[in-house]
C-alpha cells in the first residue's frame, strides 16, 4: 500500500456555473485522522463524496492506494467502495427495516457475508459503536445520537480501510459529541483505518486530529498538525479559528 491512501491534485468542481473547488491538492496518509474544516458552502462535503465517486471532478486527478479512480466507471467504483466506508451527516437509515437489517445492508448488497457470519458481523459492529443488543429495534425508536452510531456501524460492518465522516457531530448534544468523537478515535485504533472527517466543531477537530486541512476559497489554504496550525496561525485561518474554536466552551 502507498504511504498515502488518497492523493488529490488540481481538483476542480463547479455547479451551475459557480466554482466551488478551484484546484485542491491534498494527500491523506494511511491510518491518520485528517479533519477537513472550512466555512459552510466551501465544498467539504463535495470533496468527501469525490473520494467514493458520488461526485466526479471537472478537472484534476484522484488516486486511491496509488491507482487513479476519478475516471472509473460506476461498476469499477463498486470495488473501491468496499474499501472505503462513509457516514453521512444524516444517518439515512431505512425506517422500514430493523437496526440489524440496516447494518447488514451493505454486506448483502456486496454479497460479502450470509447466515451466521452475517449475524455475527452485525452484532460485532453494533458492539463496536457501543450499541450491543439493539438489532431488533426500529430506527424510529432511537435517539439522534443512537441513529448516528447505527449509521457508523453500517459503515464499520464492511471492515473498510478508510472511514469518512461528514459532520458526524452535527445536531448532537455535548455528551453525544464527546461520545462520537471518542468512538471515531476508538475505531481508528481498533481497526487500523484511515479516518477522514469534515466538521464545523473546532474543539472536536483540534482534540482528535492528526492533521487538519483548511479548505478556503476553493483550495487547501493550509494543512498540518493542530499544534502547528495554532502556532503558525496563518492569515487565511486566523479569523476562522479564533471565531470557531476558541468560543466553544469546555
Amino acid at each position: 500500500m502507498s504511504a498515502n491512501l488518497f492523493e488529490l491534485r488540481g481538483i476542480e468542481k463547479s455547479f451551475d456555473g459557480l466554482s466551488v473547488l478551484k484546484g485542491v491538492d491534498l494527500d491523506i496518509h494511511c491510518q491518520e485522522v485528517l479533519t477537513l474544516i472550512g466555512l459552510s458552502g466551501s465544498g467539504k462535503s463535495v470533496l468527501l463524496k469525490m473520494l467514493i465517486g458520488l461526485i466526479r471532478p471537472d478537472a484534476g486527478t484522484i488516486r486511491f492506494d496509488g491507482e487513479r479512480v476519478e475516471t472509473l466507471s460506476e461498476k469499477e467504483w463498486f470495488a473501491v467502495r468496499k474499501r472505503v466506508g462513509i457516514s453521512f451527516q444524516e444517518p439515512a437509515l431505512f425506517d422500514s427495516m430493523s437496526v440489524e437489517d440496516n447494518v447488514a445492508y451493505g454486506l448483502r448488497e456486496h454479497d460479502q457475508l450470509a447466515g451466521g457470519e452475517l449475524t455475527t458481523r452485525v452484532s460485532d459492529s453494533l458492539t463496536q459503536v457501543g450499541l450491543p443488543g439493539i438489532e431488533a429495534m426500529a430506527p424510529a425508536s432511537l435517539s439522534g445520537g443512537m441513529r448516528k452510531r447505527v449509521g457508523i456501524a453500517r459503515a464499520v460492518a464492511m471492515r473498510p480501510e478508510a472511514l469518512i465522516y461528514d459532520e458526524p457531530t452535527e445536531g448532537l448534544d455535548p455528551i453525544n459529541v464527546t461520545r462520537v468523537s471518542n468512538l471515531m478515535l476508538g475505531l481508528r485504533s481498533a481497526l487500523d483505518i484511515t479516518t477522514i472527517v469534515a466538521t464545523h466543531n473546532m474543539k472536536a477537530a483540534f482534540d482528535t486530529s492528526d492533521r487538519i486541512a483548511f479548505l478556503h476559497e476553493g483550495k487547501i489554504a493550509c494543512a498540518g498538525s493542530p499544534d502547528a496550525l495554532i502556532a503558525k496561525h496563518p492569515q487565511a485561518m486566523a479569523s476562522f479559528v479564533e471565531k470557531a474554536t476558541f468560543r466553544i466552551p469546555e
